[in-house]
């Protein structure tokens, strides 16, 4: 994990433009935004599922209180 990070963190201007360039070879131009939509959907209910079980483990503990 941490020789992942540095790599990135050594990763200038150029190795991003590397890596765009790569996945618009790989993808093409029109089906970025598609994947870009579904990343996006896909974070929002992550989100959401972690909101939901923070509040359960919330009120189970002032149930538990009571």
């Amino acid at each position: 994990m941490e020789s992942t990070l540095l790599f990135i963190q050594r990763m200038g201007p150029w190795g991003i433009v590397l890596i765009v360039l790569v996945v618009l070879l790989l993808f093409g131009g029109k089906k970025i935004p598609e994947l870009m939509k579904g990343l996006g959907k896909g974070v929002k209910e992550f989100k959401n599922a972690t909101n939901e079980l923070k509040e359960e483990v919330k009120d189970d503990g002032n149930n538990k209180q009571s």
